[in-house]
């Protein structure tokens, strides 16, 4: 966008002549990927074959975890988790995530606890969940939002005091660390998504790591079902294999896992860098010590001083033919599929209430070019120096 230009939800040229979407799977090169899939469909071994077992070894390898099983989601992988431990009675989890951290939940007939988060990283809060435990709690369920990693050491030794078990949805988080020690090596086991909004990718898939032997072997036979191999099902599981071509594609996208996390890494410092000085701006806090995917770049807007609310931003950035996303809006607890089968441990969660109306989410992904973050940001400094005249067109 031109300096001086108006927004285009002001009459201006779009910055944009096509939509730039939130987010884009960045690929390996087909080269890389058509002699697998020649060779996965003439040998007719489309499942249950080498590609899967070669990605969870190489996840093994990167990860530095005993244990990696790979699933058809991540939702999969933490339903089969909760149903293999044979948890009963309460859980306890934030309301501000993506929906499937909590329909896990309640397909197991467990209810869900929501807790409130940290107002700055925008994290489950320790506190609250070590206040919330009752004798009907059964399972700690941590989410590294936005790719940012949980306080694991805080919730691990909850945990381990109260006799807890402790998963995490690291659906954002592959390539995240701890200190030196990658995400997927805490709790009793980790979920991590490979849909094609994150950067490892199977096109769709899960998988879940686990330093217990004996989780992952629940783990290999809950994705068929429960059965050990004779058609005998030792619990309920699910049809959650993974197909040999999806398996294939994870593992080519994991090999570029550090080199994405890196320019991800970039980007929101550019990101950061173009916004500075923009009144009523914050970021989700990333704490000293750990190191976030950027999974998703989030601003916080703050009406009274950026002039907009946070709805009407993302709606002049539409003008513009830049796409941004609500994440995560409803929160859980506002979801009508929930119906009142929870409790709330501070039962108006103000802190969610308050970020999952005033947190937007802008376009990046791992190959989006450092130009396209800088005229995205031009935009946002534009739309808040016309504030005022959009306040007038979007009522």
């Amino acid at each position: 966008m031109a300096k001086g230009q108006k927004p285009a939800i002001l009459g201006g040229k779009a910055a944009f002549s096509e939509i730039l979407p939130i987010t884009k799977p960045t690929m390996p090169e087909f080269s890389r990927l058509i002699v697998g899939i020649r060779k996965i469909l003439e040998s007719g071994m489309i499942t249950n074959s080498t590609y899967v077992a070669e990605f969870e070894k190489e996840t093994r390898s990167v990860l530095g975890v005993k244990n990696a099983v790979a699933l058809s989601s991540c939702t999969s992988g933490l339903m089969l988790l909760m149903k293999a431990m044979k948890l009963k009675g309460e859980v306890i989890l934030p309301s501000f995530t993506f929906s499937a951290t909590g329909h896990s939940v309640i397909w197991n007939n467990l209810k869900p606890v929501f807790v409130d988060v940290d107002p700055e990283s925008y994290l489950i809060d320790p506190e609250l969940v070590n206040e919330a435990i009752t004798d009907k709690t059964s399972l700690i369920l941590g989410v590294h939002l936005f790719g940012h990693p949980c306080d694991v050491k805080a919730l691990g030794e909850i945990a381990r005091d109260n006799n807890l078990r402790l998963i995490y949805d690291a659906a954002h988080a592959f390539g995240s660390k701890v200190g030196k020690e990658y995400v997927g090596n805490f709790g009793d086991a980790e979920s991590f998504s490979l849909s094609p909004t994150k950067l490892v990718t199977a096109a769709e898939g899960g998988m879940v790591t686990t330093n217990d032997d004996e989780t992952a072997r629940l783990m290999k036979l809950g994705r068929t079902y429960g059965d050990n191999g004779t058609l005998v099902c030792e619990y309920g599981g699910l049809s959650a294999r993974m197909s040999e071509i999806n398996g294939l594609l994870g593992l080519r996208t994991l090999q570029m896992v550090e080199k994405n996390v890196l320019n991800r890494n970039k980007l929101a410092d550019i990101y950061k860098k173009e916004l500075k000085g923009t009144p009523g701006i914050k970021y989700q806090k990333i704490r000293e010590g750990v190191r976030s995917t950027f999974k998703d770049f989030s601003i916080y807007i703050d009406e009274k001083e950026f002039g907009l609310d946070r709805d009407r931003l993302a709606e002049a950035l539409a003008k513009e033919n830049i796409i941004a996303r609500k994440y995560f809006y409803p929160p859980l607890h506002e979801q009508p599929c929930y119906g009142g089968m929870f409790r709330h441990y501070n039962a108006k969660l103000p802190v969610t209430n308050d970020v999952s109306r005033k947190v937007l989410s802008l376009p990046l992904y791992s190959h989006l070019s450092v130009e396209d973050v800088k005229k995205v940001s031009a935009c946002v400094r534009s739309i808040h120096e016309n504030a005022s005249e959009i306040r007038k067109v979007i009522k």
